[in-house]
């Protein structure tokens, strides 16, 4: 249930918008020719021009979410492995990341296996991950980018302890590529991950006691903060009852929730920190 407290400290795509995207120069100066908009100082322009990318990708996300279909489950693709159950390790960050990974090698190879996520704990403590005492999904993928693979729950199973690293490369089950951080408490560009590419690496605040006691509905706690320390994996989303959720995977077996899943609240001031820092892998 553990993230490394440092997932504060997270580059966003927040931070890099402060510079501005050279792919966009031209469009700029179309934009301020069309307008008839001059500017006399440098730091004038780059501030309404900060302000112009921020409307651009605004209005790009606002044409996307009509685009949009309104129901996602991947679990109806068959991109979701069966529900794990962590037991007592911190290791929430480990299957949280390997769910993600999962659904990728899926539809790139149409076979879903279950990845190791005792790997993860027992081999990416060099990334700042600390196994069974917490860690962060994208340092997760940055070992598995390095390592040039993971290996399968079969051939590495999960022991829900600290151990000593033992990836066989000859029973690797999965490769990654990079990753992707989505924007900062963005759950437009959320759902449009969710709905484009696959299911994604959240972290949430899952320390309240009806987080625990949840069985059905749509979870909203207005006691729930954004102080994020579970990983978890978000495989969808809906609406219920006229209330827009997340549908969320779990490592805590299938008695907890609904058969292990949650669906949690959307579009709701970013209930629980559900999109703070979110992230997927591309294979």
């Amino acid at each position: 249930m553990k993230l490394l407290a440092s997932i504060a400290i997270l580059a966003t795509l927040a931070v890099a918008l402060g510079h501005p995207d050279p792919t966009l120069d031209w469009h700029w100066q179309l934009w301020k020719k069309t307008y008839g908009k001059e500017y006399r100082h440098e730091k004038e322009e780059g501030d309404r021009r900060a302000t112009w990318e921020r409307n651009l990708r605004l209005v790009m996300l606002h044409n996307l979410e009509h685009k949009l279909p309104d129901t996602v489950d991947w679990r109806e693709k068959g991109c979701v492995t069966d529900v794990k159950n962590q037991g007592a390790c911190g290791s929430c960050w480990a299957f949280s990341a390997v769910g993600a990974l999962e659904a990728q090698v899926k539809l790139k190879t149409g076979k879903l296996v279950s990845l190791s996520a005792q790997n993860l704990v027992d081999c990416s403590t060099m990334y700042g991950n600390k196994g069974c005492s917490g860690g962060l999904m994208t340092s997760a993928f940055q070992y598995i980018i390095d390592n040039e693979g993971i290996d399968s729950d079969d051939s590495y199973p999960y022991t829900a302890q600290n151990g000593t690293c033992q990836y066989n490369a000859s029973t690797r089950a999965a490769t990654c590529s990079k990753y992707v951080e989505l924007p900062e408490a963005d759950e437009a560009a959320l759902k449009d991950a969710v709905a484009n590419v696959g299911p994604v690496s959240v972290a949430i605040d899952a320390t309240q006691p009806t987080f625990f006691l949840y069985r059905s509905g749509v979870y909203d706690d207005p006691r729930c903060t954004q102080e994020v320390n579970h990983g978890v994996l978000v495989i969808g989303y809906g609406t219920l009852n006229d209330k827009d959720y997340w549908l969320v995977k779990n490592s805590w077996g299938v008695s907890f929730g609904d058969e292990g899943y949650i669906r949690m609240s959307r579009n709701h001031a970013n209930h629980c920190g559900i999109a703070s820092y979110a992230s997927y892998p591309l294979i």
